[in-house]
């Protein structure tokens, strides 16, 4: 995604865009934390969240004076766009933070994948290689999964990744626009999933503080920075800035709230990341 508006330059682009990668990913990787303290259902979490969201997206919009667009590409976009949103919730509730953070950063590789699928693009020796380690590193979250229980979690956290891979592919075609399919995305979330909050008993501030933050911060914020910062970011900076938020999320979750990646899990944690980062680079 990139940033859809005309703004007077920065000074230090560079700077500017790192700063603002930096950002992106310091707000994506409050997620796990702050769902892990929710305790309502996922689906619950994920309507409110994409309608607090949608409002932050919104206001932004609008001081943007930007355009928004609806056609075809724009509608499957959001609905990958809601997919993401919704599978992460739910298999946040289902496996560790750490499982489902890793598992939706496998999205590139399913770009890979997907595009030789529908459009016959053989992926080169690079994705290739990249698809063995990613694949590996999968393994091992899955065998661990099926001696914890959490192997449906684990499930559902590479759904979302495929989901989200259909997000960066739909938005890259000529009629599509990133911040239309985000924002139609977390309205019909919020608009459709939102009423099932109405079904949950605790609404104490901690809880609401933690929902707002949800949705202003670890969504809306976060895609304003991002969508930003690749404006002014060079691909490999991009890429390694990104990496931090599978590293900070499932950190965030052990310190605050005790939760830990099993050892085979951690093992493929560093597997898949590895693999992500070396497709990365070596196209960058």
């Amino acid at each position: 995604m990139t940033a859809l508006y005309k703004t007077k330059a920065p000074k230090d682009p560079k700077l500017f865009g790192t700063v603002m990668m930096l950002g992106a990913s310091l707000c994506f990787s409050t997620g796990g934390i702050l769902m892990k303290l929710i305790p309502w259902n996922p689906l619950a979490i994920n309507g409110v969240r994409n309608l607090i969201a949608a409002f932050v997206i919104g206001l932004y919009i609008l001081a943007t004076h930007h355009r928004l667009k609806f056609n075809p590409t724009v509608l499957v976009g959001a609905i990958c766009m809601a997919g993401v949103t919704t599978l992460f919730s739910i298999a946040n509730k289902l496996t560790t933070a750490g499982n489902t953070i890793i598992l939706q950063y496998t999205a590139p590789i399913w770009i890979v994948l997907l595009m030789f699928l529908f459009f016959g693009k053989k992926p080169d020796r690079t994705a290739a290689i990249s698809i063995l380690i990613v694949f590996a590193g999968i393994l091992c979250f899955f065998f661990e999964g099926l001696s914890t229980g959490r192997w449906l979690g684990d499930l559902i956290a590479l759904l979302s990744g495929i989901f989200y891979a259909g997000v960066f592919m739909l938005n890259s075609f000529e009629k599509g626009d990133a911040l239309s399919s985000v924002f139609f995305g977390q309205l019909a979330c919020g608009i459709f999933l939102s009423p099932t909050v109405l079904s949950e008993t605790d609404f104490s501030p901690d809880v609401l503080l933690c929902i707002f933050l949800l949705g202003a911060v670890q969504v809306g914020l976060a895609y304003i920075f991002f969508t930003t910062g690749t404006k002014y970011t060079d691909p490999v900076t991009a890429s390694i800035i990104n990496a931090l938020e599978p590293i900070l999320n499932p950190v965030l979750v052990a310190v605050f709230y005790g939760e830990t990646l099993g050892r085979l899990s951690f093992t493929g944690a560093a597997i898949v990341l590895c693999g992500i980062l070396y497709y990365n680079l070596k196209n960058a």
